[in-house]
Order: C-alpha cells, then structure tokens, then sequence
C-alpha cells in the first residue's frame, strides 16, 4: 500500500543511472559513450516529450473519465512517438530543453498539441475518442496497432504539420505506397472534413499560412509506423539485433510496446537493455498560466531513464520513422536493404518496391481502414490485450 502512494518526487531517487560500460548508448539514432557523454544522454532524453497519465482533466467526451490513470499508458506512449516525429518536423532532432530557458514558439505549439483538452490535435481526449471508431470504448486499453490507426487519423486534421502518415501493415513497407503519399501536393483531405471546429482550433493558435509553402511543396514529411508481432508470448532472440539496429538509424522514432498490458515509449538501447520513458506516473493536468505560458517541466522526465531487459520486451510493437525528406527516405530504404545482410539478424518486416501481387486478393490485404477485414486485422494486432488475459489464468 505504501508504495501505491509513492510521489513523483519520492520516486526520483529510484532510478538507477546509466551503468559503467564500453557499451555505446543508443538514443534515437544518436551514439554516445557513457564515460565521456553522460550529461549529454541526460540532455538528450530529458529533452524528449514526456507523457503520463494525468488527473484532474476535463472529463472526456463532456461526461467521460477526468483521469487516464490504469488505461491510457498506450495512448501517452502514442503520444510520446507522435511527439518526437513533430519535434524532428519543427525543432529538429538537435533540439534540447533546458530547465528554465525561455523555448521557442514552435516548442510550445508541438507541447500545445497534446496537452490534456478536447481541441488539442493529438489529446488524450481525441484519441480517445477517436478510437471508439476502431472499436475501443473510451478508458479500454489499447494495442500498439490501434494507437498507431488513430494518431494517423488524427493527423490529417494537423495542417500545420502536413505530415504524412503511414502505417506498414502485414510486415510490409511498400515503397511505391509511401512515395504516392509523400509526393501528393495536395492539401489533406481530412483537414476539410471537419468544416465543424473552428479555424483556431484546427490551427491550434498557429497562424494559418505557416507552413503553407511546405504544404505545397514535392514531399511530404513521412511519419512511418510499423506494427510488428515479433514471436508468440516472448520476443524471438533471432529479431534482437536488427531491433537494436532501428535504435541507430537517424530517422529512429523509436518504439511503441512493453509488457503484457503495460506500455512503454523506448527511446534507445545500451548493451542487452532498453532504454525507455514510462508512462505510469499520475500527474496532475497541467492548466496554461494567467501569461498564457503552460508550465512544461512536468513534460520532461529529468531522471535517469528506465531501463530493461531486451528479452522481456512483449512481442507485439510498433517501431516507428520519420523521413523529413525524400533523400531521408531513401537513406533509410538503402540502410534497411543492408540490414538484411547483417548475420544473425532476422527482419522484422519486408521492404518492397510495389505491392506484391498476393495483396491483391480482397480476403489478404488490398483493404481501406475503415473495412471489416481491417478490424480482424486490427483484433490480430491488439490480440495482447485478450490473449495476455487468457495466458496468465
């Protein structure tokens, strides 16, 4: 019971720091050496969003839950990738917080975006919501799967962004699929969908031709999702190398999974462990100031990261890209081609030029995400969620 009431505070001084070794420390495609660049991993991985559950919001839906506590670890850990992918978009991959310097506008308007209200593009109010569409009662746990098909979703509604986002089901990267996305001059579709929110909400507070020139431009920032099943009940050995290999491209978003209904955001790898930041903590929600300004060090996790062993990580993932540009993209197409030749590393997922022929038989895969073969898809994916519960009886 005591530990139950632990404070944030009081559980500061648990997490162990980076251990001694000649090991490099990965953290989303950046190598460091623990002996000469320990305060620069702290920077690194404070300076990441940092989502977790949350007390005390406005009640989702206008009569739903007020606290995320014991269901949302998924949807922050959603919102912690998603995060990143706009952070690389507006800030760059450079990019450090520091506590108490005066940050950017643009760091605000990405903060802005998943703060815990109904007109946030990417709150838990709206991926909540959002996912009642892909058949998720609001405060049901989701799969990595799920949180991936809603925060696509949600951002054809982010027009500052104009990200395009796609999500590579049946272990398959389609290059063809993703450049058609990427190249499209044209404005999202689904920001017209929604005539009903007004233009400052759509807009979060950004002024509306910001990013106007980027909309028009030849390519859209790619943000990739991949959702994986990797082995049965436990990782299979034979992915590890190449999942460590994702932690050290440059365009590494990280990943999305954890253990059995519990979810992590995993930031990076150090040896045989993970390095990841952990959603469950209860926080209060944060209200913006009489300024204006939101107070934003409940945003950063300024201690030591968590770590844990590769192999007790779940089998069900999402591993997850961002390729600001065209040459980003086909750098990580030529760095997962290598990937494959790397001995005692089994691929996680195909890349392939075109969409092999076998997808074309409607009962496979050739499917728009709103079909009902796209929900047996998706019941696979988040199969963790039922087939966890039967396992532990």
């Amino acid at each position: 019971l005591f530990l139950a009431t632990l404070t944030y505070d009081t559980l500061r001084f648990e997490y162990e720091d980076f251990p001694e070794t000649k090991e490099p420390v990965w953290i989303l495609g950046r190598k460091y050496s623990v002996f000469t660049e320990k305060e620069e991993i702290l920077l690194d991985v404070t300076s990441r969003l940092w989502f977790t559950y949350r007390k005390n919001f406005p009640a989702i839906g206008g009569t739903g839950p007020t606290s995320d506590t014991g269901w949302g670890c998924m949807l922050r850990c959603g919102q912690m990738i998603f995060a990143q992918a706009l952070v690389c978009r507006h800030l760059g991959r450079d990019w450090r917080w520091i506590k108490g310097k005066r940050q950017m506008d643009n760091y605000f308007n990405v903060l802005n975006a998943f703060i815990d209200k109904k007109d946030s593009y990417y709150s838990i109010h709206q991926i909540a919501q959002m996912g009642v569409g892909e058949g998720k009662s609001i405060g049901q746990w989701y799969g990595p799967n799920t949180v991936a098909q809603v925060l696509k979703k949600l951002a054809t509604f982010d027009t500052w962004s104009s990200l395009a986002v796609h999500i590579a089901m049946d272990n398959t990267v389609v290059m063809e699929e993703i450049r058609r996305l990427c190249q499209s001059s044209v404005p999202c579709a689904g920001a017209a969908a929604c005539p009903a929110l007004e233009s400052d909400v759509l807009y979060n507070g950004c002024p509306e031709d910001v990013g106007l020139r980027e909309r028009l431009s030849l390519w859209k920032p790619l943000v990739l999702l991949i959702p994986l099943r990797l082995g049965l009940t436990e990782i299979n050995e034979a992915y590890i190398e190449t999942l460590k290999h994702c932690f050290m491209m440059p365009q590494s978003l990280g990943v999305i999974g954890g253990k059995p209904n519990s979810a992590h955001y995993f930031i990076g790898y150090v040896g045989e462990e993970l390095i990841y930041l952990d959603p469950h903590t209860t926080q209060p929600a944060v209200e913006p100031g009489d300024s204006g300004c939101l107070p934003d060090e409940s945003f950063h996790c300024q201690h030591p990261p968590c770590r844990m062993s590769i192999a007790e990580l779940d089998p069900s993932i999402a591993v997850g890209f961002f390729c600001n540009t065209e040459a980003d993209f086909n750098d990580w197409c030529q760095q997962i081609k290598k990937l494959s030749l790397v001995r005692g590393a089994l691929p996680m997922f195909e890349l392939v030029e075109r969409q092999p022929s076998h997808f074309s038989n409607p009962d496979v895969l050739n499917l728009t995400p709103d079909s009902s073969d796209a929900d047996r898809l998706e019941r696979f994916f988040d199969s963790e969620d039922e087939d966890f519960e039967i396992l532990s009886l």
